[in-house]
């Protein structure tokens, strides 16, 4: 792999007027009240080259060194100042530098946009946590062991739900469904078809299928597409320009990005930027830049975005700790994450083909993103699961290294 890097750091002053796990993955399949007004976050950015970027950029080198053909961070201070590096290559086929805040798949930290526009409709009053999903979507979600009138809005943010799994069976062949268009409603009967993986509250466990549902809903209660709702309440409030859902169809990043690589065999790097990704929806289909995620992260643990009670909500966590982070903690679509200095940091990370994703908020208002532009899988054997795990963990090692020494 070509050692070519770059850094690029840029300092950038947020101005604003108010206060303020992953995508399910198996070795065969990633993907993977009263409204509050918000004011538009206005930035003024230069380019600077500084030493403060030292260390991340380090940190990003060294996940080239193990084998992703490219690595993004972005960290944005408790004072708003910002320091965003790239390192590795963007296009192996041009050997062109990755970008600085190139726009990325940010897979399964799309449950945090869908959270929260959930939230803001039950603080609206047209969504109750605790009542059954049937309440907005009747006689949809049955199946064997399946009842919706048993399931809770809440269990369906948390994960303790029940519900199986759809994504394992739509994305076991990632390249089988680079251009494949697939419907919500038609995931939904693959899911639906299989039987509970449980009794509703009896447990946690990750499952797609959770937010595809709470995606149907909002559509119901508010008459109008997800994406519309993401961008209304989210995306132009916080002013944020490389944040989007794509559009029916749109394969292609519609930014500056780092392309992004996956394998049929270990090592064999194919270009799967071009990407239909409507099999992963709402959960987990937006784009958005290192960057910009930390400004949305931000947002919301700062108020902006949820009033204080609301966000006490969504930050009521269960058990959800795993060989890859143990004591973490799954709220209503946000994760927590015990740092290894001390106190916890609040955030999500997703998983999609081409794409690896880790970020979050620390105790001091710190934010972080680190993206990758591959699976572990696709540059280590996935039935080496020793060093897929450790391929796994040295991305959430330099999350952690990044929020506890900046």
């Amino acid at each position: 792999m070509n050692d070519q890097t770059q850094t690029h750091t840029q300092t950038k002053t947020q101005h604003q007027t108010r206060h303020r796990t992953i995508i399910a993955v198996s070795a065969a399949a990633a993907l993977l009240a009263g409204t509050v007004s918000l004011s538009a976050c206005s930035s003024a950015t230069e380019q600077t080259a500084g030493s403060e970027s030292g260390p991340l950029q380090d940190r990003m080198q060294s996940l080239v060194d193990a084998g992703y053909p490219a690595a993004l961070a972005s960290v944005i201070g408790p004072d708003g100042e910002a320091i965003d590096v790239a390192a590795g290559i963007g296009d192996l086929a041009t050997d062109e530098p990755a970008p600085v805040d190139g726009e990325v798949r940010i897979a399964s930290n799309t449950k945090m946009f869908v959270s929260t526009v959930v939230l803001q409709l039950v603080q609206e009053g047209k969504v109750a946590l605790d009542a059954p999903i049937d309440t907005y979507l009747p006689g949809l979600i049955t199946g064997d062991g399946i009842d919706g009138t048993r399931i809770s809005v809440r269990q369906l943010l948390q994960h303790t739900a029940g519900l199986p799994e759809y994504a394992d069976q739509i994305a076991a062949d990632a390249f089988a469904a680079q251009e494949r268009y697939i419907s919500p409603r038609d995931m939904l009967e693959i899911a639906l078809a299989k039987p509970a993986v449980f009794a509703p509250g009896e447990r946690w466990a990750y499952s797609n299928t959770n937010y595809l549902v709470l995606g149907l809903m909002v559509e119901h209660v508010t008459d109008r597409a997800l994406a519309q709702q993401i961008d209304e309440r989210i995306v132009k409030p916080l002013d944020l320009e490389h944040t989007y859902f794509p559009a029916p169809g749109e394969l292609e990043l519609r930014g500056e990005h780092p392309h992004g690589y996956h394998a049929k065999t270990v090592g064999d790097l194919l270009d799967i930027t071009a990407l239909d990704t409507s099999f992963a929806w709402s959960a987990g289909a937006l784009v958005s830049t290192p960057h910009e995620l930390n400004v949305f992260m931000k947002a919301l643990l700062d108020g902006e975005l949820l009033e204080k009670e609301t966000l006490a909500e969504m930050q009521t966590t269960v058990p959800a700790g795993d060989e890859l982070w143990p004591g973490a903690g799954y709220g209503l679509g946000l994760q927590s994450y015990p740092l290894s200095c001390g106190g916890v940091a609040w955030g999500h990370g997703g998983d999609i083909p081409g794409t690896q994703t880790r970020n979050a908020v620390g105790p001091d208002g710190t934010a972080v993103t680190i993206a990758v532009t591959s699976l572990p899988w696709a540059v280590v054997s996935p039935d080496d699961n020793e060093r897929l795990m450790q391929q796994y963990r040295i991305v959430v090692d330099a999350l952690d290294a990044t929020l506890c020494e900046r």
